[in-house]
């Protein structure tokens, strides 16, 4: 019979002994877990705790996709970006992707489809991007977090590789986004789109 593939890696496993919880955060929380390795010593592991998060790649009729400017304080620069944003609690990844890109960018959307997965950062975290395509927008009115300031702005898919290419562009997510966009605009990668009714954002449905 085909092995499964925990008894596979087997031999590269770890396995759970204890956690420590070092940081409690607003949304980001630290440990440092005790782990068994496969020799049978014992190790310790510090990360970052997740909620997850989402990444849009918004495609305009014209051909240019939506992108935004924003300031990144570990970074202390302003990153060229995909909108994005993180998970609420119980909140499911096309509901998020809708909210993010409408509350951000203020376009809604009539079809989407899921691309992929991303772990941007496996070795001190376990956070996971879900990655999405919208496409026939319609631009409304943003509602920005308080205390959250960035540019929205467009460009052609052969602009963004090239600021991928030169240097310009160094956020990883958006970097995965630029592969993805120019595999499915060259036909190599297909995506299945589906009709999405737009969902309001808490924002927008008072009254």
């Amino acid at each position: 019979m085909p092995q499964t593939p925990a008894a596979v890696d087997a031999h590269l496993s770890e396995t759970l002994v204890s956690r420590t919880k070092l940081l409690q955060g607003h949304f980001l929380h630290v440990v440092r877990d005790t782990v068994r390795l496969p020799s049978g010593q014992e190790a310790t592991r510090e990360f970052v705790l997740h909620p997850g998060a989402v990444m849009v790649i918004a495609l305009l009729d014209d051909g240019r996709v939506v992108l935004e400017r924003q300031f990144r304080h570990p970074m202390q620069q302003v990153m060229i970006e995909f909108p994005a944003g993180k998970l609420d609690a119980g909140e499911a990844s096309l509901l998020c992707a809708k909210r993010e890109l409408l509350e951000e960018t203020g376009y809604s959307a009539s079809e989407w489809a899921f691309a992929g997965r991303l772990a941007p950062t496996i070795g001190y975290s376990n956070e996971i991007i879900d990655i999405w395509f919208a496409r026939g927008l319609s631009l409304g009115e943003r509602h920005l977090d308080d205390g959250e300031f960035l540019d929205v702005f467009t460009a052609s898919p052969a602009e963004l590789q090239f600021w991928c290419r030169s240097g310009e562009v160094i956020d990883g997510k958006t970097l995965v986004g630029a592969l993805w966009l120019q595999n499915v605009l060259h036909g190599d990668w297909v995506l299945d789109w589906s009709h999405a009714p737009p969902v309001l954002s808490h924002l927008t449905c008072a009254g």
